[in-house]
Formats: structure tokens, C-alpha cells, sequence
């Protein structure tokens, strides 16, 4: 199928890359299938985070349909691109025609992306995952793919300005093995199994990542665990039940 709109747009991200010298690692692309259905599953800590996670299928030519709330399919410049590259809209009040999209693009032979989290972590840590992205694997028989993204928040996330100018920011991104996800297992096991994954692939990018805080003023970007300032889980959820 020809793709009219996904490969300008990549394109066009990979030059934008290289006008703001990111220094993008990237290790693990060749655990992506080369063919048929798959579901990458990553971390969550950026607007941004669904490009770099694209970005990785790329090696095995595979191009990945991303699921995302459907207000992005609203705006005027996100939304004819979004359409255009087939990702699937969202809409949580009404998932299942989303599950069944997605399940349909599964079964012929696509790659789905999902964010398991379903928003950003402004804690950067790993939040607890949904089990939709298990239940589709089971269901389309195909295997889940871990993922895990780190130094994507420093360009643009929750609560900060965007970052867009030449500043060799780093970018790690880490694919793991494949998760199996058997229809006689409970989805909530394979769930906790991936989480454990994307854990491990999470804290080997952040041992991988090159740089640290400049100074106690560029401190929001890191964990509270790892010495940083950004909040911790316990306190956005107590900033949340007031």
C-alpha cells in the first residue's frame, strides 16, 4: 500500500533531527518482526515519544500505527497528518471501536504502538500499565515488543516548554526480546511481565544515557529516585486528590 503521507513525514523528522544535532541510540530494532502483526509497547514520558519509538522500527522496514487520543485527530495540522499515516484514534469513552481498529490492523500483518500507561509520566517513572495492549496480542496472536525511550522529556513534555533548539540533546531508545502473550494466560500476568520488561529496558537507557544535569536548576528532568526534582508518583497523587 502506497504511503503517501508517513514517509515525507519521516523525512521531514529525520532532517528536523539533524537541524537540532539530536544524538539518537537507538539498540534492539532487529527484535521488531520484519513481517506480520506486532505490538510495541513503551514508557511514556514525552509528546514526542511516538516518533522516536517509529523511528526504530524503521531498520526492519516496518512502518508502526500508533494509537492516540482522538483530539489529536481533531487538530487542524496533527489531525490530517495522523489520518494520513493510518495511526487509530482513541476515543476513551467509547475504546472499543479503537480495540477493534487496531485489532483488525493486527490480523493484517501491521504494527501497532501503544503507550500502556495512556498518559505522560511527569514522575518519569514507570506508572502502572492497562492490559489492552496484552489482550490484543492474545487475541490477534502475535507478539507483544518492549520498548523503552529516555532524554525525549528534555525536548518536550507535560508542564515544560518545548525545547526545540540546536541542543544536542541525547535520546536513548531500547527494544527488547518479544513477550508472548498465550490466549490461555490471564492478561493481567502478561501484563505485569511486560511491565517488568519495559522497567529493565528503561533503567538500561538511563545507565546508557551520556549526560546528567547541568547544575541543580536542569534537575527537573531526572527521577526523584535518581537525585532529581522531577515529582515524585506519591506526590502527583496527592496534588491530584486535592
Amino acid at each position: 500500500m502506497a504511503e503517501f503521507v508517513y514517509r515525507p513525514v519521516i523525512g521531514f523528522a529525520r532532517t528536523m533531527f539533524k537541524v537540532w544535532d539530536l544524538k539518537i541510540d537507538c539498540r534492539g530494532s532487529e527484535n521488531i518482526p520484519r513481517q506480520g502483526g506486532a505490538v510495541l509497547v513503551s514508557n511514556h514520558i514525552s509528546y514526542l515519544d511516538f516518533i522516536f519509538n517509529g523511528l526504530a522500527a524503521l531498520p526492519q522496514k516496518r512502518l508502526v500505527r500508533f494509537m492516540a487520543k482522538e483530539s489529536v485527530f481533531r487538530h487542524r495540522i496533527s489531525g490530517p497528518l495522523m489520518r494520513g499515516m493510518k495511526h487509530i484514534p482513541v476515543d476513551r469513552a467509547q475504546g472499543e471501536a479503537a480495540y477493534e481498529h487496531a485489532l483488525d490492523s493486527l490480523r493484517s500483518g501491521e504494527v501497532i504502538g501503544v503507550f500502556p500507561e495512556a498518559t505522560i509520566s511527569e514522575s518519569f517513572t514507570l506508572k502502572s500499565f492497562k492490559s489492552g495492549a496484552a489482550r490484543l496480542a492474545q487475541e490477534a496472536g502475535v507478539p507483544l515488543i518492549p520498548m523503552a525511550v529516555w532524554g525525549t522529556q528534555r525536548l518536550w513534555t507535560k508542564g515544560h516548554p518545548r525545547n526545540f533548539r540546536r541542543s544536542h540533546t541525547p535520546v536513548t531508545v531500547r527494544v527488547g526480546e518479544a513477550v508472548e502473550a498465550p490466549r490461555d494466560q490471564y492478561a493481567g500476568a502478561i501484563t505485569r511481565r511486560l511491565r517488568e520488561r519495559v522497567q529493565e529496558l528503561l533503567e538500561a537507557a538511563q545507565r546508557a544515557y551520556p549526560v546528567r544535569p547541568k547544575g541543580p536548576e536542569d534537575t527537573w528532568w531526572m527521577p526523584a529516585h535518581l537525585g532529581g526534582t522531577a515529582p515524585t508518583p506519591e506526590q502527583l497523587r496527592t496534588a491530584g486528590a486535592l
